[in-house]
């Protein structure tokens, strides 16, 4: 391979994971925050003496509950993603 179209492929790799691990940072501060919040409501539900204000907080918990799984689904893929730029890109800097 021509020596340009290796290197256009190198910083495309590069850009590519620096994107990721700036989505994964954003996504692990998300996924703290949402964490944070289900603890606060659960603390607050156990405090709570009105069924519609628990209900409420147990519902929002719920939500918040899925989101994080949401967000771990899309951090596992995300690092399995990371894994095989990183690779891609060892390997054409190795031919470079």
């Amino acid at each position: 391979m021509p020596i340009s179209f290796t290197q256009s492929i190198v910083t495309r790799l590069k850009k590519e994971i620096t994107d990721m691990e700036q989505q994964s940072a954003s996504q692990d501060i998300k996924k703290t925050k949402a964490l944070s919040k289900i603890k606060q409501l659960q603390k607050d539900a156990k405090l709570s003496k009105n069924p519609n204000d628990l209900s409420s907080k147990m519902s929002r918990i719920t939500k918040l509950e899925a989101e994080v799984k949401e967000i771990t689904i899309s951090l596992n893929e995300m690092s399995k993603q990371l894994v095989a730029k990183k690779a891609a890109l060892k390997e054409h800097l190795a031919k470079g």
